[in-house]
């Protein structure tokens, strides 16, 4: 799969999606949000550089730029692409043209696959159910996980067009990122090829990377809210204010300069595992996105939740989607990581 520059794609996305986007009303964006998936695949502005391969900090530059625009669009067109780097990551290069992914990797309580293997074919048979499909209503493919008999995360490729597959999508009460239409799908003798050998997605170097994609997007939207409190307090005398933005700029230039340093890393080392640099990555942008949520909030006031339609819609997404953090959970992991190194993890 060919990498186009960054930048070209960054610009060339904000030509596409951004006055269609700011103009919709919020009854028809999830019907836009999927044909936007669908055009950009289709103009193949879904190329994006691969994590590991030299250019990093330019696939995430995109990602924060499509999240700045829409967290919606931005977590079914950061699926679509993690799914490309996965797949890759996995040596498999059959992918069917003009195919839109999904990742559903989800596990939780009572929602499981159960998955028999055909062995004349080496494919799969799935049954059961999958859980916070986003996208599930546009995709046509998707990488799905499975557990195998000795309990072993598995995954699978499958194609959606097949019979055995019915999709709810009447569970999402949140108005936030309800854009994606996030729906559980349930799988009755689905066809499905598998990806890896048991435990490669959660094994491989790529896991990480991909987490730190999901920051970018974080990043991203809470950067634009800040952007909006900057343009806000022009030719403001407001010493109030002018706080609440420069504690936005200490947070996010913070966590800014955690994706560089990130992402450098991940191009000088891209078979190497990095989960303390993740997740030090991760919670540090989720500290600077609720940060800025308040301070926006706080300079503001009720303006950009009610009367500004691209902040409204930032300021309704990101608290949804910034749990998909492990919050305390992952800051655990994290004290455990510090604590096993030998010297200090803060030496300048």
């Amino acid at each position: 799969m060919a990498a186009t520059d960054g930048s070209s794609i960054a610009c060339m996305l904000n030509e596409l999606i951004a006055e269609r986007i700011d103009q919709c009303p919020q009854e028809a964006l999830p019907s836009l949000v999927g044909d936007i998936l669908c055009e950009i695949v289709d103009n193949r502005l879904d190329l994006l550089p691969l994590p590991g391969s030299g250019a990093t900090l330019e696939r995430w530059r995109v990602l924060a730029a499509i999240a700045g625009r829409d967290l919606s669009l931005f977590k079914l067109y950061e699926a679509h692409t993690d799914a490309q780097a996965i797949l890759a990551e996995a040596g498999v290069t059959d992918i069917p043209p003009l195919s839109v992914w999904g990742v559903w990797c989800a596990e939780p309580a009572g929602a499981m696959l159960h998955a028999r293997r055909i062995a004349a074919q080496g494919s799969l048979v799935l049954d059961g159910e999958k859980r916070w499909c986003s996208g599930a209503m546009f995709a046509t493919h998707a990488l799905l996980s499975y557990r195998n008999e000795q309990g072993q995360a598995c995954l699978a490729a499958v194609d959606l067009g097949q019979d055995g597959i019915a999709l709810e999508d009447d569970g999402w009460k949140a108005v936030g990122m309800a854009a994606t239409r996030t729906a559980t799908v349930r799988l009755t003798g689905v066809h499905a090829t598998p990806v890896g050998a048991p435990g490669f997605y959660l094994e491989r170097p790529g896991f990480w990377h991909g987490a730190i994609g999901i920051a970018a997007g974080w990043y991203g939207a809470g950067a634009a809210l800040a952007e909006k409190l900057r343009q806000a307090l022009h030719n403001k005398n407001d010493p109030h204010g002018l706080a609440h933005l420069g504690e936005a700029d200490c947070q996010l230039s913070g966590a800014l300069n955690q994706l560089r340093e990130s992402a450098r890393f991940i191009d000088a080392n891209p078979a190497t595992t990095v989960d303390r640099l993740a997740l030090s990555t991760r919670l540090q942008v989720e500290a600077a996105s609720q940060a800025v949520l308040g301070h926006v909030g706080r300079a503001l006031g009720p303006a950009p939740y009610c009367l500004d339609r691209h902040s409204a819609r930032i300021l309704a997404d990101l608290p949804v989607f910034l749990r998909q953090s492990h919050a305390e959970r992952d800051l655990a992991q994290l004290g455990t990581l510090c604590i096993e190194g030998e010297e200090s993890p803060w030496r300048l």
